[in-house]
Protein backbone atom coordinates (compact mmCIF):
# COMPACT_ATOMS: atom_id res chain seq x y z
CA UNK A 1 0.00 0.00 0.00
CA UNK A 2 2.53 2.85 1.00
CA UNK A 3 4.31 1.43 -1.95
CA UNK A 4 1.42 2.41 -4.45
CA UNK A 5 0.88 5.47 -2.41
CA UNK A 6 4.56 6.82 -3.10
CA UNK A 7 4.31 5.97 -6.42
CA UNK A 8 1.68 7.98 -7.25
CA UNK A 9 3.07 11.21 -5.38
CA UNK A 10 5.90 10.70 -7.07
CA UNK A 11 4.25 10.22 -10.87
CA UNK A 12 5.53 12.64 -14.18
CA UNK A 13 8.09 13.95 -11.44
CA UNK A 14 11.61 13.88 -11.17
CA UNK A 15 11.97 10.88 -9.54
CA UNK A 16 10.87 8.25 -12.11
CA UNK A 17 12.64 10.05 -14.55
CA UNK A 18 15.80 9.16 -12.60
CA UNK A 19 14.65 5.61 -12.55
CA UNK A 20 13.33 5.11 -15.61
CA UNK A 21 15.62 2.26 -16.42
CA UNK A 22 14.92 0.03 -13.52
CA UNK A 23 11.95 -2.23 -12.72
CA UNK A 24 8.54 -1.26 -11.23
CA UNK A 25 9.81 -3.56 -8.31
CA UNK A 26 12.93 -1.89 -7.90
CA UNK A 27 11.05 1.54 -7.29
CA UNK A 28 8.43 -0.02 -4.90
CA UNK A 29 11.80 -1.69 -2.93
CA UNK A 30 13.35 1.80 -2.94
CA UNK A 31 9.72 3.48 -1.15
CA UNK A 32 9.59 0.46 1.26
CA UNK A 33 12.99 1.19 2.39
CA UNK A 34 12.71 4.83 2.54
CA UNK A 35 9.39 4.41 4.57
CA UNK A 36 11.28 2.22 7.21
CA UNK A 37 14.91 3.52 7.80
CA UNK A 38 14.69 7.00 6.86
CA UNK A 39 14.67 9.03 10.29
CA UNK A 40 11.92 11.49 10.72
CA UNK A 41 9.14 9.40 9.36
CA UNK A 42 6.21 9.77 11.37
CA UNK A 43 4.11 6.48 12.01
CA UNK A 44 1.43 7.43 14.49
CA UNK A 45 -1.73 9.55 12.52
CA UNK A 46 -3.14 12.55 13.78
CA UNK A 47 -7.07 13.79 15.38
CA UNK A 48 -7.43 17.00 13.53
CA UNK A 49 -11.21 18.88 14.18
CA UNK A 50 -12.85 21.10 11.62
CA UNK A 51 -16.63 22.35 11.58
CA UNK A 52 -18.27 22.13 8.63
CA UNK A 53 -17.59 24.34 5.86
CA UNK A 54 -14.97 25.83 7.73
CA UNK A 55 -11.17 25.84 6.83
CA UNK A 56 -9.68 22.39 8.07
CA UNK A 57 -5.89 22.96 8.76
CA UNK A 58 -3.79 19.62 8.11
CA UNK A 59 -0.23 19.78 9.34
CA UNK A 60 2.82 18.12 7.85
CA UNK A 61 4.55 18.10 11.45
CA UNK A 62 8.05 18.61 9.77
CA UNK A 63 10.30 20.04 11.84
CA UNK A 64 12.69 20.48 9.12
CA UNK A 65 15.51 20.82 11.71
CA UNK A 66 18.33 21.31 8.60
CA UNK A 67 17.03 24.61 7.51
CA UNK A 68 16.17 23.37 4.05
CA UNK A 69 15.36 25.59 1.57
CA UNK A 70 11.27 24.90 0.08
CA UNK A 71 13.21 25.60 -3.85
CA UNK A 72 14.91 21.94 -2.83
CA UNK A 73 11.85 20.53 -1.76
CA UNK A 74 8.49 18.82 -3.09
CA UNK A 75 5.53 18.81 -0.98
CA UNK A 76 2.76 16.59 -1.55
CA UNK A 77 -0.45 15.84 -0.13
CA UNK A 78 -2.50 13.14 -0.59
CA UNK A 79 -6.51 11.56 0.63
CA UNK A 80 -6.34 7.62 0.11
CA UNK A 81 -4.36 6.20 -2.47
CA UNK A 82 -6.04 7.70 -5.13
CA UNK A 83 -6.67 11.82 -4.41
CA UNK A 84 -4.40 14.00 -4.96
CA UNK A 85 -4.98 17.21 -3.04
CA UNK A 86 -2.43 19.41 -3.12
CA UNK A 87 1.30 19.67 -4.65
CA UNK A 88 4.34 22.05 -4.09
CA UNK A 89 7.15 20.89 -6.30
CA UNK A 90 9.89 22.74 -6.11
CA UNK A 91 8.90 25.82 -4.71
CA UNK A 92 6.10 26.33 -6.55
CA UNK A 93 2.47 24.57 -6.35
CA UNK A 94 1.84 22.53 -9.03
CA UNK A 95 -2.17 22.14 -9.96
CA UNK A 96 -1.93 19.41 -12.99
CA UNK A 97 -2.56 16.29 -10.67
CA UNK A 98 -4.97 17.46 -8.24
CA UNK A 99 -8.27 15.67 -7.91
CA UNK A 100 -11.20 17.64 -9.45
CA UNK A 101 -12.95 18.38 -6.40
CA UNK A 102 -9.95 19.79 -4.28
CA UNK A 103 -8.82 22.43 -7.25
CA UNK A 104 -9.00 26.44 -5.87
CA UNK A 105 -9.61 24.72 -2.38
CA UNK A 106 -6.23 24.30 -1.23
CA UNK A 107 -3.44 26.24 -0.03
CA UNK A 108 -0.26 25.82 1.58
CA UNK A 109 1.21 27.49 4.67
CA UNK A 110 4.61 27.67 3.67
CA UNK A 111 6.41 28.85 6.90
CA UNK A 112 4.50 26.22 9.31
CA UNK A 113 4.25 23.60 6.55
CA UNK A 114 0.10 23.36 6.75
CA UNK A 115 -2.29 22.73 4.36
CA UNK A 116 -5.09 24.63 4.24
CA UNK A 117 -8.19 22.91 3.21
CA UNK A 118 -11.44 25.28 2.31
CA UNK A 119 -14.72 24.66 2.99
CA UNK A 120 -14.38 21.57 4.43
CA UNK A 121 -17.50 19.24 4.05
CA UNK A 122 -18.65 16.12 5.14
CA UNK A 123 -17.10 14.23 1.96
CA UNK A 124 -14.10 15.28 2.48
CA UNK A 125 -13.38 13.18 6.41
CA UNK A 126 -10.77 10.88 5.83
CA UNK A 127 -6.96 9.94 6.00
CA UNK A 128 -4.26 12.51 4.52
CA UNK A 129 -0.64 11.85 4.35
CA UNK A 130 2.12 14.74 3.51
CA UNK A 131 5.34 12.75 1.78
CA UNK A 132 8.45 15.38 1.46
CA UNK A 133 10.68 14.59 -0.81
CA UNK A 134 13.90 16.55 -1.03
CA UNK A 135 16.80 16.84 -4.13
CA UNK A 136 19.87 16.36 -2.90
CA UNK A 137 23.09 16.78 -5.82
CA UNK A 138 20.80 15.84 -8.51
CA UNK A 139 18.82 12.79 -6.70
CA UNK A 140 15.52 12.82 -4.63
CA UNK A 141 14.94 10.61 -1.35
CA UNK A 142 11.55 10.97 0.72
CA UNK A 143 12.69 12.66 3.95
CA UNK A 144 9.28 12.85 6.17
CA UNK A 145 5.80 11.49 5.85
CA UNK A 146 2.85 12.22 8.10
CA UNK A 147 -1.07 11.27 8.43
CA UNK A 148 -3.82 13.22 9.41
CA UNK A 149 -7.61 11.91 10.11
CA UNK A 150 -9.75 14.57 9.48
CA UNK A 151 -13.09 14.71 11.36
CA UNK A 152 -15.65 17.18 10.48
CA UNK A 153 -18.57 18.68 13.16
CA UNK A 154 -21.58 20.39 12.25
CA UNK A 155 -23.36 21.88 15.89
CA UNK A 156 -26.60 20.34 16.46
CA UNK A 157 -29.81 22.71 17.18
CA UNK A 158 -30.59 22.97 21.25
CA UNK A 159 -32.90 19.94 21.66
CA UNK A 160 -36.37 20.71 22.17
CA UNK A 161 -39.18 19.12 23.88
CA UNK A 162 -42.74 19.13 22.26
CA UNK A 163 -46.45 17.34 23.04
CA UNK A 164 -47.75 14.32 21.70
CA UNK A 165 -50.95 14.59 23.18
CA UNK A 166 -53.77 17.37 23.02
CA UNK A 167 -56.18 18.82 26.02
CA UNK A 168 -55.98 18.66 29.85
CA UNK A 169 -53.27 17.00 31.82
CA UNK A 170 -54.95 14.47 34.47
CA UNK A 171 -53.22 12.75 37.43
CA UNK A 172 -52.72 8.97 36.83
CA UNK A 173 -52.96 9.35 32.96
CA UNK A 174 -49.76 9.28 30.81
CA UNK A 175 -47.64 11.81 29.81
CA UNK A 176 -46.25 11.78 25.96
CA UNK A 177 -43.31 13.85 25.12
CA UNK A 178 -40.49 13.58 22.08
CA UNK A 179 -37.45 15.81 22.18
CA UNK A 180 -35.84 16.59 18.87
CA UNK A 181 -32.37 18.01 17.48
CA UNK A 182 -31.33 18.25 14.45
CA UNK A 183 -28.69 19.53 11.84
CA UNK A 184 -25.87 18.09 12.89
CA UNK A 185 -22.50 15.38 12.58
CA UNK A 186 -21.33 12.99 13.47
CA UNK A 187 -23.87 10.69 15.45
CA UNK A 188 -24.50 11.72 18.72
CA UNK A 189 -24.18 8.77 21.14
CA UNK A 190 -27.55 8.84 22.79
CA UNK A 191 -30.29 11.13 24.06
CA UNK A 192 -31.04 10.88 28.09
CA UNK A 193 -34.09 12.60 30.06
CA UNK A 194 -33.90 14.02 32.98
CA UNK A 195 -37.24 13.93 35.17
CA UNK A 196 -36.46 16.49 38.65
CA UNK A 197 -38.89 17.19 41.78
CA UNK A 198 -37.98 17.71 45.27
CA UNK A 199 -34.47 18.18 44.62
CA UNK A 200 -33.92 14.49 43.00
CA UNK A 201 -33.15 13.57 39.46
CA UNK A 202 -33.98 10.51 37.75
CA UNK A 203 -32.47 9.75 34.36
CA UNK A 204 -34.26 8.12 31.97
CA UNK A 205 -32.38 6.21 28.76
CA UNK A 206 -34.81 5.59 25.78
CA UNK A 207 -34.54 4.35 22.08
CA UNK A 208 -33.21 7.52 20.51
CA UNK A 209 -34.39 7.37 16.39
CA UNK A 210 -31.79 8.40 13.86
CA UNK A 211 -32.38 9.83 10.19
CA UNK A 212 -29.86 10.94 7.99
CA UNK A 213 -30.15 13.74 5.27
CA UNK A 214 -29.33 12.11 1.91
CA UNK A 215 -27.93 15.33 0.50
CA UNK A 216 -26.47 17.22 3.49
CA UNK A 217 -25.27 13.57 5.39
CA UNK A 218 -26.66 15.96 8.28
CA UNK A 219 -28.25 13.95 11.00
CA UNK A 220 -31.77 14.20 12.72
CA UNK A 221 -32.54 12.73 16.06
CA UNK A 222 -35.66 12.00 18.15
CA UNK A 223 -36.20 10.64 21.41
CA UNK A 224 -40.02 9.76 22.90
CA UNK A 225 -40.97 9.45 26.63
CA UNK A 226 -44.26 8.05 27.96
CA UNK A 227 -44.56 7.82 31.69
CA UNK A 228 -47.44 8.87 34.33
CA UNK A 229 -48.35 12.16 35.14
CA UNK A 230 -47.09 13.46 37.94
CA UNK A 231 -48.72 15.42 41.08
CA UNK A 232 -48.78 17.05 44.07
CA UNK A 233 -45.46 18.63 43.49
CA UNK A 234 -43.70 20.55 40.55
CA UNK A 235 -41.85 18.42 37.87
CA UNK A 236 -38.92 19.93 35.34
CA UNK A 237 -38.25 17.19 32.67
CA UNK A 238 -35.19 18.21 30.17
CA UNK A 239 -33.44 15.98 27.64
CA UNK A 240 -30.09 15.76 27.26
CA UNK A 241 -28.25 15.06 23.91
CA UNK A 242 -24.96 13.02 24.46
CA UNK A 243 -22.68 14.20 21.32
CA UNK A 244 -19.42 11.54 22.45
CA UNK A 245 -16.00 12.23 22.13
CA UNK A 246 -14.65 15.80 23.51
CA UNK A 247 -17.71 17.05 22.11
CA UNK A 248 -19.79 17.46 25.26
CA UNK A 249 -23.97 17.40 25.83
CA UNK A 250 -26.89 19.38 24.85
CA UNK A 251 -29.52 20.57 26.90
CA UNK A 252 -32.51 21.60 26.33
CA UNK A 253 -34.81 23.81 28.08
CA UNK A 254 -36.68 22.44 31.15
CA UNK A 255 -40.52 21.51 30.84
CA UNK A 256 -42.48 22.45 33.79
CA UNK A 257 -45.60 20.71 34.96
CA UNK A 258 -47.38 20.81 38.46
CA UNK A 259 -50.91 19.02 38.80
CA UNK A 260 -52.85 18.71 42.07
CA UNK A 261 -54.57 14.88 42.68
CA UNK A 262 -57.96 14.43 41.42
CA UNK A 263 -58.98 13.20 44.61
CA UNK A 264 -57.57 16.34 46.21
CA UNK A 265 -60.34 17.75 43.92
CA UNK A 266 -62.79 15.63 44.81
CA UNK A 267 -62.57 16.40 48.60
CA UNK A 268 -62.84 19.61 48.42
CA UNK A 269 -65.86 19.28 46.25
CA UNK A 270 -67.71 16.79 48.69
CA UNK A 271 -66.83 19.31 52.00
CA UNK A 272 -68.14 22.53 50.09
CA UNK A 273 -71.41 20.86 48.87
CA UNK A 274 -72.66 19.77 52.24
CA UNK A 275 -71.80 23.16 53.73
CA UNK A 276 -73.64 25.18 50.85
CA UNK A 277 -76.65 23.07 51.84
CA UNK A 278 -76.69 23.47 54.95
CA UNK A 279 -76.44 27.47 54.93
CA UNK A 280 -78.95 27.63 52.66
CA UNK A 281 -81.45 25.20 55.40
CA UNK A 282 -80.13 27.44 58.06
CA UNK A 283 -81.03 30.69 56.20
CA UNK A 284 -84.61 29.11 55.32
CA UNK A 285 -85.44 27.94 58.70
CA UNK A 286 -84.42 31.56 60.31
CA UNK A 287 -86.64 33.05 56.73
CA UNK A 288 -89.86 30.79 58.84
CA UNK A 289 -89.14 31.97 62.35
CA UNK A 290 -89.21 35.73 61.25
CA UNK A 291 -91.71 34.89 59.12
CA UNK A 292 -94.33 33.41 62.05
CA UNK A 293 -93.03 36.48 64.43
CA UNK A 294 -94.46 38.82 61.56
CA UNK A 295 -98.16 36.68 62.24
CA UNK A 296 -98.13 36.17 65.65
CA UNK A 297 -97.78 39.89 65.93
CA UNK A 298 -100.03 41.06 63.47
CA UNK A 299 -102.34 38.68 65.32
CA UNK A 300 -101.95 40.27 68.62
CA UNK A 301 -102.27 44.04 67.14
CA UNK A 302 -105.78 43.08 65.67
CA UNK A 303 -107.46 41.75 69.16
CA UNK A 304 -106.63 44.85 71.02
CA UNK A 305 -107.46 46.88 68.49
CA UNK A 306 -111.16 44.57 68.55
CA UNK A 307 -111.69 45.03 72.71
CA UNK A 308 -111.09 48.32 72.48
Amino acid sequence: MACCLLLKAVKHTEVLALVHGKSIMEVCIFFFYAMILLPGIAASVHQVKSFLNHTAYLSCYFPNSQKTDIKDLRVFWQKGDMEVVHEVYYGQEKHDNLSPKYINRTRMDMDKWTLQLLNAGILDEGQYRCIIQHRDKGSAKVIHTSECLLHIIANYSQPEIAWLHTGELKPSKYLNLTCSSSGGYPEPEQMTWLISHENKTSRLTHHMDVSQDAVTKLYNVTSKLNITVPTNTRTNISCLLHLGGQLGSLVSVPLGIEIQEEEMEQVKTNFFGPLIAVIVLITLLLGLVILKKKRNISSTNQSVSLAV
